[in-house]
Formats: C-alpha cells, structure tokens, sequence
C-alpha cells in the first residue's frame, strides 16, 4: 500500500470511530413549550354572561379563564403535527345557512412556540363548528337558548 492510501484508510477509520462512540442526540419534544411557555389572550363579547377577556397560561395550566386546566386540555388535543388548531374555515367551504348568534371571540398569543391571532364567529354552520371545536377555551353556547332572528311578521305584531 502507499503513504497516500494508508493515510485515507486511517482518516476513515478516525471518522468511523468518532460517529461510534459519539453519545446518541436527545431529541426535543416537537409539542414543548417555547420558553416563557403557552400565553393566550381570550376575548368574548356579546355571548351574555360569557363576555370578557382572559389569560391563558399552559404547561402548567392557570390565568384568569374560567377554565384553565380543561382549555389547555382541549388545545393539546387539537395540537397535532402539521394541523393548526386555530386555522380559519377553509376558502370555498360548503357550510348551513345557519345563524349562531352574535358572539365573537379573538385569541391572540403564543401557543406550541407560535404566534396566534385567530378571530372567531357564529354566522354559518362552519364558524359554529369551529367555534365548538375549541370548547371549553371558547363558551359553550350550545346550552344558551338558540339564537332567533326577528321575523318580518313578529316585527309587525302578528303571530
């Protein structure tokens, strides 16, 4: 064998060993909180007895919604890879003709190490279903009195 060969075989058995015996890399949890942790901002308004705003804290859960360990709960449900859980509806939807009510919500903060600025309504079947989805970090408006529109016949008086 000559010099220059020899030397190759060496580097490659140098590099070999090293890979060998280097100490195996720990994997991060993908689902791990950015440092400082989740922080959502809730606003609810004109849902009744539900209106305000409130903290979200997780991992631990805590703040000032009325729910902090069942929300964080129901978010790390909806948390799956390659899924945001505060996606809008898509374009192009069919949705129901069907009316919610007036409530509207908006979520703001850092959930899973991103950025969250999610608005929320009731107007169509597809909003109510996505509003739902998030219950209990949203209000569960489902045990309200359904929403009724005022008819042109009740506005006239007549039955």
């Amino acid at each position: 064998m000559n010099q220059l060969t020899s030397r190759g075989l060496i580097i490659g058995a140098v590099a070999l060993l090293s890979a060998v015996t280097a100490p195996a890399t720990v994997h991060a949890d993908t689902r791990a909180p950015a440092p400082g942790g989740d922080r959502l901002v809730i606003t609810v308004r004109h849902a009744g007895h539900a209106d305000g705003t409130f903290l979200l804290r997780c991992h631990p859960a805590r703040g000032s919604h009325p729910a902090p360990a069942r929300a964080c709960a129901a978010l790390d449900r909806r948390t799956v890879w390659g899924r945001d859980p505060f996606a809008p509806v898509p374009p192009r939807s069919m949705c129901a003709m069907q009316y919610g009510g007036p409530a509207t919500a908006r979520i703001t903060g850092t959930w899973a190490g991103r950025p969250v600025d999610a608005r929320y309504n009731r107007s169509d079947g597809c909003q109510i279903a996505r509003w739902n989805a998030l219950v209990p970090l949203l209000p569960d408006l489902r045990t309200q009195n359904p929403p009724r529109r005022a008819s042109a016949d009740n506005e006239q008086g007549h039955r």
